[in-house]
């Protein structure tokens, strides 16, 4: 599909290193799917750059003055309508879970493949979440650690948690194989890959799996998962 046949996907883009910014984004500017409506290298910056509201911020944590975890209010106030991206170099499971709970649509390193990277604010402009495998593990573990002791916050990641384990059993065999691979954190494609199956078959049993819980993203249903002890 070329970029006549689809809209564009705008883009803010938010990192105060400068040579690392102006490289991710004539990387960005090579795949069709992606328009720059502003850059900033810093939070204060964002707020004023943008030639048009963007529709995903890729924002990174360590910025001078406001850091990102703690920019993401004021974003969000700026501009409602659009999702956040973490493109960061902490793999600290703190900050990923600060990231989250503050309103972050997904969390990336900066480690990330272009290719990923991509696809990834594809589907967070989708709705989707996103979180590198390896940070998805320590964010379940932050959860599991922190769970009796922050009770409330852990009720607005995952919600209805009495209903969910009655709704459990509503689950195909194959649904529950695949339960058990989002909570280690598999991406559908290494789903597919370990079950011999299309990954588009995954992306139907993931959604069945969602409307069977009641959850509305892959980071709930890895939580879920994880703290009732399915790994």
């Amino acid at each position: 599909m070329t970029s006549l046949c689809m809209n564009f996907i705008n883009l803010l883009v938010i990192d105060d290193h400068s040579l690392f910014r102006r490289g991710l984004i004539a990387l960005l500017s090579q795949d069709g799917r992606f328009r720059l409506s502003g850059q900033a290298g810093d939070c204060g910056d964002a707020m004023r750059c943008c030639s048009e509201k963007p529709d995903v911020i890729l924002l990174d944590n360590h910025l001078p003055g406001v850091r990102g975890i703690d920019g993401i209010a004021s974003l969000k106030e700026a501009y409602p309508a659009a999702r956040i991206l973490m493109l960061t170099v902490s793999e600290n499971e703190e900050d990923l879970a600060a990231a989250m709970l503050a309103g972050a649509d997904g969390y990336l390193l900066k480690t990330v493949e272009i290719e990923q990277l991509c696809d990834s604010i594809e589907k967070i402009n989708a709705g989707e979440c996103v979180i590198s495998s390896d940070m998805m593990n320590k964010f379940v573990t932050v959860f599991r650690s922190n769970i009796q002791s922050t009770k409330d916050e852990g009720e607005a990641i995952l919600p209805k948690t009495k209903e969910l384990d009655t709704l459990l059993n509503s689950l195909s065999m194959r649904e529950r194989e695949i339960l058990t691979l989002i909570a280690q954190g598999e991406s559908n494609k290494l789903i597919a890959r370990k079950l011999d199956i299309a990954e588009t078959t995954v992306k139907v049993h993931v959604q069945h799996i969602f409307r069977k819980l009641n959850l509305t993203s892959r980071v709930q249903v890895a939580v879920y998962a994880s703290t009732r002890g399915i790994s």
